[in-house]
């Protein structure tokens, strides 16, 4: 999964691209798409403003010295201005603009309606659990820029300014507890050890010190010195008292006020709550009623697939005793988290050659991507593998967070087409090509929709099929059996949230029906009650991608290519499946029409 470290996207004061008035001749440009334009930059600048972390992990550094305002005051100000902007979007004429311009002007609107229909919600009142939040930003320096000295001292002011930040999240989780919107409390219990992780007697030891024990020589030596002892005060100072405060209250009073249900619907207006979820995440107006059946007929169909795999191997027992001997035989796992990590690279090579046969090479990400291994102290509560994209800018570079803990508990025909999700052709190629785009409004270029990208991810785990990269039984059957993880996740996700489901029955659906470990299950399975709703964009994105390269293929005949039909999937950037589908059907249209290929401005 692609780990969502930015809430929304941001772009520079005075650099978005607008290719709208740079196609329509600038002053002389369409009044409607200079309207639009004009929107875009300042709501864009606005965004930056209210989130300068993310701003700049994608590479805008105006605001790089400072945390978000998170106090109830600046959200319910924000919330003001999210109903003002879609106001001053419906005064303009959306009949006016170009077709790339009417997609810019959907995706604006779907994006702020969400916004706000997330703030009427309270989902801003639940600001961490074990997946993320305050406690987990010991990787906040993987994805900042520490090139210069005003790189360290932006980071530094960060550093002392942290005690408000802190102050403004507890205060979120006191309003929480108030209004009833808490985390489920079986999922909150490893949040104190995270926390802790943070709270250190040697400021050297900090996570948050890493970028000053190797410096880049431009900073010269004296002033190195400088920087690294006013690092140690305030990490001694202002971060990790700040940290025990947290630990006190989430031990002394958070912890203890979670609730003990462990569905979205048990929450204040808690069916509300789970629809928007679902909606937001497989941006369909599917009910959870029909997911639910959709996950039950794949679980169905991918059990079949599994049974060519057992012919081929030649194992004549059931799938449950296929599964005990793949958790049970040493020959699967690796001893050492070096070993696991050396084989998650050594999978990473073996797909960039074959990239140039599924994509034009024009289309292919200019940055590039690595892999490293997850902080021990967030490992054994979260995923097997994530991605973190790079930069906006292409200073920092992209890379897979995979886990070592429990290598036992990691099986190496799994490797493969976690690389293939995570990695490229996923993640790391889909997201980097989205930032590359500069023709595209910023908004458009860093924006992420969990249903397009992790739906692109998933479709590529069988573009590896394709690519022959699972060369064995074992590795085929990892595929299949991370394609029945998705569908399970149909099943679960739904059935923790609206069927009634306790943990019990999730994790026991789970072991029924996969091969993952019992540490992966019960991770899994806590992820989806703590994050309702996202699980479910997989499964929901990659069926939609394959029944519009299913059309393209029946309509287009041998006029179809695979790699024009991937860049016409990735041209455009993320966006809502609904919109997907009407980017794609005019892309076939045209092609059938013999219509010149549409080429995004700027790449």
């Amino acid at each position: 999964m692609f780990r969502a470290f930015k809430v929304i996207g941001f772009c520079a004061l005075l650099s978005c691209a607008t290719p709208g008035l740079a196609a329509t001749g600038g002053a002389t440009a369409n009044p409607a798409a200079v309207a639009l334009h004009r929107l875009f930059r300042t709501e864009w600048q606005r965004e930056m403003r209210e989130h300068p972390l993310e701003a700049s992990g994608d590479g805008f550094h105006q605001y790089d010295g400072k945390w978000a305002d998170m106090s109830l005051a600046a959200l319910a100000r924000d919330h003001q201005e999210d109903l003002q902007t879609l106001e001053r979007l419906a005064a303009i004429h959306r009949s006016e603009l170009d077709p790339e311009d009417r997609i810019s002007y959907d995706l604006f609107k779907h994006r702020y309606e969400m916004r706000v229909q997330g703030y009427d919600l309270k989902t801003y009142l639940m600001p961490i659990n074990e997946l993320w939040g305050i406690q987990t930003l010991r990787t906040l320096t993987h994805t900042l820029r520490f090139q210069t000295r005003a790189d360290y001292h932006h980071y530094l002011e960060r550093l002392r300014t942290f005690m408000p930040y802190m102050d403004q999240t507890i205060a979120l989780l006191k309003q929480g507890i108030a209004a009833g919107m808490t985390e489920p409390r079986v999922v909150m219990q490893g949040v104190p050890a995270q926390i802790a992780a943070n709270i250190v007697t040697d400021p050297t030891a900090s996570p948050f010190y890493a970028p000053f024990r190797k410096m880049p020589s431009v900073i010269p030596l004296t002033e190195q010195a400088r920087l690294r002892a006013e690092a140690r005060a305030a990490i001694a100072r202002v971060v990790t008292p700040a940290y025990r405060k947290l630990l006190k209250y989430f031990d002394q009073y958070y912890l203890p006020h979670c609730r003990t249900s462990i569905a979205a619907e048990s929450l204040p207006n808690g069916k509300a709550y789970y629809a928007y979820m679902v909606r937001k995440y497989t941006t369909t107006h599917m009910t959870p009623r029909e997911i639910h059946q959709i996950g039950l007929t794949r679980v169905a169909e991918i059990h079949a697939q599994m049974q060519h795999v057992f012919d081929q191997i030649g194992f004549k027992g059931t799938y449950r005793q296929f599964v005990h001997y793949l958790r049970t035989n040493p020959r699967f796992y690796y001893k050492h988290p070096a070993h696991l990590l050396e084989a998650y690279r050594a999978a990473a090579m073996r797909v960039n050659p074959l990239l140039v046969r599924y994509f034009p090479v024009w289309i292919l990400p200019r940055v590039p991507y690595g892999v490293r291994a997850i902080p021990a102290s967030l490992a054994p509560d979260t995923y097997p593998a994530y991605s973190v994209p790079p930069s906006g800018d292409g200073s920092v570079a992209g890379y897979i967070a995979v886990n070592l803990y429990k290598p036992q508990s990691r099986p190496k025909y799994d490797i493969q087409v976690l690389v293939c999700h995570e990695g490229r052709p996923g993640h790391q190629l889909q997201i980097p090509i989205a930032m590359e785009l500069k023709g595209l409004p910023n908004f458009r270029r860093f924006d992420y929709y969990s249903s397009y990208g992790e739906g692109w991810a998933l479709y590529t785990e069988s573009l590896c099929d394709q690519m022959g990269l699972y060369n064995n039984p074992y590795s085929k059957f990892g595929y299949l059996d991370w394609q029945m993880w998705r569908a399970v996740r149909l099943v679960v996700d739904t059935g923790i949230h609206s069927e009634g489901w306790s943990r019990a029955e999730a994790v026991r659906y789970f072991e029924q029906n996969t091969a993952l470990s019992a540490q992966n299950i019960n991770t899994e399975v806590n992820r989806y009650i703590a994050w309702p709703g996202q699980a479910l964009s997989y499964m929901i994105g990659q069926m939609d991608i394959l029944h519009l390269r299913n059309k393209a293929e029946r309509t287009l005949g041998a006029q179809f290519n695979i790699k024009d039909f991937h860049a016409a999937i990735l041209e455009h950037g993320a966006m809502p499946l609904t919109e997907l589908n009407h980017v794609i059907d005019r892309w076939i249209r045209n092609r059938r029409a013999g219509k010149p290929m549409h080429r995004p401005i700027g790449r």
